[in-house]
């Protein structure tokens, strides 16, 4: 591993964060609390009045590789970014986007209606719609007068 690279300013953080990085891609754990700056995809979540919208950014992504689910009020979205066809692992002078499997858990506010939940994806944006479930309507309980 050379220890300084021509054309790029030298950062020993840097270095070590990829190479962390590098050595954790391997690792089937996952970190809670470790690089909360990073998390891939970035997401939004707002409440319209009768559906939640979520947005995540996710450019570079094909379709075929992308995949979104539900349970328990947490949506799930997975998908693998593939590396660049015509770049090696050695060819790469700078790398900030990394490629490979990635996965988001978004714990939802609310129920929701399994029935009317769509996923869009254009311009590398992913935009899941989720129909709110109808609240259950209060009923009224007789209390009997006991022993």
């Amino acid at each position: 591993m050379p220890i300084f690279r021509w054309g790029q300013p030298w950062d020993p953080f840097q270095d070590l964060e990829r190479e962390v990085d590098r050595l954790l891609q391997g690792v089937n754990l996952t970190l809670h609390g470790v690089r909360f700056s990073r998390r891939f995809p970035q997401v939004n979540l707002f409440e319209l009045d009768d559906s939640y919208v979520l947005t995540a950014e996710i450019p570079g992504i094909d379709i075929s590789q992308l995949d979104v689910t539900i349970a328990s009020n947490c949506l799930t979205i997975k998908g693998t970014r593939l590396p660049p066809a015509e770049a090696g692992e050695d060819a790469f002078r700078r790398q900030e986007r990394f490629h490979g499997p990635w996965q988001r858990k978004i714990q939802l506010p609310d129920r929701i209606n399994e029935d009317g939940m769509r996923a869009d994806y254009s311009a590398g944006v992913l935009r899941v719609t989720l129909q709110k479930a109808p609240s259950a309507a209060a009923r009224h309980i007789k209390v009997n007068e006991g022993p």
